[in-house]
């Protein structure tokens, strides 16, 4: 099943849970200790998505930055999956690790980095949901 019917409401829903993490206090501060650049690429739809949590924010009040779309930054890491194994790890019945070992998510750079990642993006298991609540999106809660 296609969680997002094209880039445009893939952008809308995990551009926003991007926009909530890059503010949250709870989440950003742990992702922006290991000092890196990670980009997720999409397939099923397509889309790119850049957290650079290396260089020091541009907005006021967030502890990274986010970028949808092409761009010049490096990436240290870089993800590679289909759009559905996104929506399914945001909700926390993917594991990363066999995950990586299946091929459903490719990873390119240093593995160690991203596994120390993990236990800092956990609050996103709830608030992922939350989110598709909030926006009318009920209906993409995965049970």
């Amino acid at each position: 099943m296609a969680y997002f019917k094209d880039e445009a409401e893939l952008l809308q829903i995990i551009g926003t849970l991007y926009d909530r993490i890059k503010l949250d206090a709870r989440i950003a501060p742990r992702i922006c200790e290991g000092k890196i650049v990670i980009q997720f690429r999409y397939e099923e739809p397509k889309g790119i998505a850049t957290i650079d949590a290396a260089n020091p924010p541009t907005q006021p009040g967030a502890y990274c930055d986010v970028v949808w779309g092409e761009t010049s930054l490096k990436p240290n890491v870089e993800m590679s999956m289909k759009a559905d194994i996104a929506h399914q790890f945001w909700h926390g019945k993917i594991n990363l690790m066999v995950a990586l070992t299946r091929r459903q998510i490719i990873a390119k750079g240093p593995i160690p980095k991203i596994l120390r990642l993990l236990p800092a993006v956990e609050p996103v298991y709830t608030l992922y949901p939350k989110l598709l609540r909030e926006i009318g999106r009920e209906d993409l809660v995965l049970k």
